[in-house]
């Protein structure tokens, strides 16, 4: 019976069956014309003999490793992993003759890939080796074991700071972060890498602590453990080392002679050696006096001794009374001038109020409901009334904010604030521009403006000087905060805030990178700031920094994509600084532009958040009936244009949305429709269910994406429908929406402008307005927490009450520390107007002299 060898099979027979296979079928076993070869007679007598061998690598990423055999003589040679042969289309091969030998070498490679491995993660290790194949037998190849390569974030163990004294042995301990293949420990001292070849007063210790031998007061310093392998580089929290020096009296010096008052003295200094660095002053006298024998007391004359001690007095009284008299004209000029500046900024605290929402309208689903929080007891520690007898004549308008009205301090496209010569300011009432196309389409002339979307919508414009202001594309969870100060004094800003939808802006993505926030332009680029701005923005992972690495890219002026910052590596001298909260990106940076977060997962575990939105024809004359299924990032400006777009179609929310954590998994997500009563509907999907490929979904190129059930009901007088909707991930997580309406009644939830306009606040606010903290009592806060206080009752202990302190060296890299974190509270708690909170921080400090100003509704 003649043996049929298909391009798939591979021949497995051992050596003396081959032969016999030769020799009687006349036959050469070929597996694959492209992975077999026939020797010359002259080597059938020769084994394999391998030249390269597979080696053990590691997959960075998701960059695929590449296995190479070279084998010679062979008439084929094959990878097998882990027990499996690799696919024979898999196999690169290379034929050659070794110039020397004559022999002829095969030489094949593989491709090893992320997912191949992750396939067996936890229940082997993965290996391939190659089989080569002569006439005459086989020869197997080493194995080399394939690993993913990954450096957790977190250490085991951490340096703690000491302080020693002068010549003290210090001993830093390190135990870096759980990484394959096993990081590698640096230490640096104020940034700079401690080498212990060139210095010997240090040593590293197996177990990468670092021994300073001696501790010099060079070796005072901030000391961080680097771990570093393939994947990444991680730093430790710094830890200060102090060393100090207490200080020793030199000698006594030589008895001096007796003086006038008949008494000689001798003196000391602490200088053997002087303290140094917070060490110990010296203990006991500096001075030492002795009365002198009667002998040895000079005589003087009485007389002149009284006449110089008359002068003395004299010259001393004169002095008092000329200090006297500077004081009390000092003391009149300050008040005089105080009393001018409290009316003049009495604008800057009248008519403070916290700041609410309108409620939505009964029936309307809301998504993210924000309640403004009850008063607080202790709010009556952090209350200034306001003066409403002070008036100025440079106040026009009114700044109070009432409760439920849309009348908050709108914008001009002209000077809002103009400097007067003797430092008050006017305020207008500023309004919107009656075309506010106007003013895109002028920025829109200008080079760098020319690719802005001309979508008036989501685009928001002000002017802005020194007082700040704040900046809201409403309901899209992007705003802008421009604190105050930011702007240099003398200048007047005309900014603008949009968020970008057309997709030829997307910026380009590889790999395993995908988009988690909206792409956000704010400008104009090039402006000078004074200090950071804070951009908000919504994202879409799982806040879980273990499973990203999430990169800041900002578009340049050539318009290609920059990486300007990686989440949990900042540094302080960086101009931009990001804190990821469970939904919200705060970004502080000093210099606007465009910019985006993109996530690349490091390992199957990291996850983005869906938005599952469910949609149907608010109203149906026919047979068949549509329910439209939106899969989109958990954002609110993606979850606001499908809105739109269900309002323009005629639509209908049909059940509250659902949050699906999709896996980087490279399963597909998959959507079915079932427990429908046959009796009056049936289904017109051909399949069991409808599918959306995993890279779709990944690389958030399409803001949203949705699929169509086309339901057909037997009887026109059918209008309930029952039905189960189901989405999932392959092989992961799933939601279910259990559907029970009536098709016919028009539903509550249809899509109008009442859901649509939930947030309510304006877009465009100036000055005090645009805070929660009047600029006067944000002042006295600062000045009062911004000095260190021995007992930690200081900004410190203000960020640790507020839950910032993984931010503390940003905050303690500025000018003004206070202020930065009032300006990250702003931000948070500008729609919650949650005051009272902020009080009671204040009280548990001990700050109560830093007075809030906060006016109840009762008082408005």
């Amino acid at each position: 019976m003649p043996l049929l060898l298909g391009p798939f099979v591979r021949c497995r027979f051992s050596a003396t069956l081959r032969v016999l296979w030769l020799v009687f079928a006349g036959f050469t076993c070929t597996g694959s014309e492209h992975a077999t070869a026939t020797l010359p007679a002259a080597f059938n007598d020769l084994l394999p003999h391998f030249l390269v061998e597979p080696e053990d690598n590691f997959i960075v990423k998701n960059k695929p490793v590449t296995l190479t055999c070279r084998s010679t003589p062979a008439t084929q040679i094959y990878f097998k992993c882990n027990g499996e042969w690799v696919h024979q289309d898999d196999h690169l091969i290379e034929r050659t003759i070794d110039p020397a030998t004559a022999l002829p070498i095969m030489q094949v490679t593989i491709d090893i890939t992320r997912q191949q491995v992750e396939k067996i993660f936890g229940l082997d290790e993965y290996w391939c080796q190659c089989v080569a194949w002569s006439t005459t037998g086989t020869q197997k190849s080493q194995k080399a074991y394939i690993r993913i390569a990954y450096l957790r974030k977190n250490f085991e163990e951490e340096p703690q700071g000491k302080e020693v004294t002068l010549d003290q042995e210090v001993l830093l301990r390190c135990h870096p972060p759980e990484g394959v293949p096993q990081a590698e420990v640096e230490w640096q001292r104020n940034e700079d890498v401690i080498n212990p070849g060139s210095d010997l007063n240090f040593f590293m210790t197996t177990d990468h602590s670092l021994v300073i031998k001696k501790a010099r007061l060079g070796d005072t310093g901030n000391y961080t453990c680097v771990a570093k392998n393939i994947v990444a580089r991680r730093k430790s929290n710094s830890a200060t080392v102090l060393v100090y020096v207490d200080g020793g009296w030199s000698e006594w010096s030589k008895w001096s002679a007796c003086g006038a008052d008949c008494s000689m003295w001798r003196s000391r200094e602490c200088s053997q050696p002087s303290p140094g660095t917070r060490g110990k002053d010296c203990q006991g006298l500096d001075l030492q006096s002795l009365n002198c024998t009667s002998e040895q007391c000079p005589q003087t004359v009485s007389g002149a001794e009284d006449v110089a001690l008359y002068v003395g007095m004299v010259a001393v009284a004169l002095c008092l009374t000329l200090l006297l008299i500077v004081v009390v004209l000092v003391y009149r000029r300050k008040k005089e001038d105080l009393d001018s500046d409290v009316a003049d900024s009495s604008i800057l605290t009248t008519g403070f109020q916290p700041m609410g929402i309108k409620p939505s309208k009964p029936g309307v689903w809301a998504p993210r409901p924000r309640r403004p929080p009850p008063h607080s007891k202790n709010s009556h520690l952090l209350t200034i009334q306001p003066d409403l007898t002070t008036t100025t004549t440079s106040y026009q308008g009114t700044l109070r904010s009432r409760p439920h009205t849309t009348g908050k301090f709108s914008m001009t496209n002209g000077p809002l604030l103009d400097p007067l010569p003797n430092g008050s300011h006017t305020l207008h009432n500023g309004k919107l521009n009656s075309d506010p196309a106007e003013f895109v389409s002028r920025l829109s002339t200008q080079t760098y403006f020319k690719t802005l979307p001309r979508d008036v919508a989501n685009t928001s414009y002000g002017t802005f000087n020194f007082l700040g202001g704040r900046l809201t594309i409403p309901s899209t969870g992007i705003s802008l905060l421009i604190p105050p100060e930011a702007i240099p004094r003398g200048k007047i800003y005309e900014i603008y805030l949009t968020v970008q939808r057309k997709e030829d802006l997307r910026l380009p993505l590889a790999g395993c990178q995908t988009l988690l926030s909206p792409v956000v332009s704010c400008g104009p680029p090039g402006v000078v700031l004074s200090r950071p701005v804070i951009l908000s923005m919504d994202h879409c992972s799982d806040a879980c920094l273990d499973n990203w690495a999430v990169r800041l890219k900002k578009q340049n002026y050539e318009g290609t994509w920059e990486d300007v910052l990686l989440m949990g590596e900042e540094l302080v001298s960086e101009p931009y600084y990001c804190q990821l909260e469970a939904e919200t990106c705060r970004l502080f940076t000093e210099h606007l532009g465009t910019l985006a977060l993109v996530g690349e997962s490091l390992h199957m575990g990291a996850a983005k958040r869906l938005r599952l939105v469910l949609f149907s024809d608010a109203y149906c004359s026919t047979l068949e009936y549509n329910i439209r299924v939106y899969c989109m990032d958990d954002t609110q400006d993606v979850f606001k244009e499908v809105m739109q777009m269900e309002r323009q179609l005629g639509g209908r929310l049909i059940d509250e949305p659902h949050i699906l954590l999709f896996k980087d998994s490279y399963h597909n997500l998959r959507l079915s429709i079932h427990d429908m009563p046959q009796a009056h509907w049936r289904s017109k999907l051909l399949a069991g269910y409808q599918e959306i490929p995993f890279y779709h979904i990944w690389n958030g190129s399409q803001r949203y994406l949705h699929c169509t059930f086309t339901l057909e009901r037997l009887s026109l007088s059918t209008c309930e429908l029952t039905c189960q909707l189901c989405v999932w991930q392959v092989e992961g997580e799933g939601q279910s929406f259990s559907l029970d309406f009536n098709i016919a009644k028009q539903d509550t939830r249809a899509v109008d402008a009442e859901f649509l306009l939930m947030d309510i606040s304006a877009s465009a606010l100036a000055g005090p307005s645009a805070f929660q903290i009047p600029y006067l009592i944000r002042q006295k806060i600062c000045s009062s927490l911004d000095a260190p206080c021995p007992n930690g009752a200081d900004w410190r202990m203000l960020a640790q009450r507020l839950k910032l302190e993984r931010h503390m060296s940003f905050f303690a890299s500025k000018a003004s520390p206070t202020s930065l974190i009032l300006d990250l509270w702003e931000a948070q708690h500008f729609h919650s107007g949650n005051i009272n909170q902020l009080a009671t921080v204040m009280a548990d400090i001990g700050k109560q002299e830093a007075m809030i100003f906060l006016v109840s509704d009762g008082e408005c």
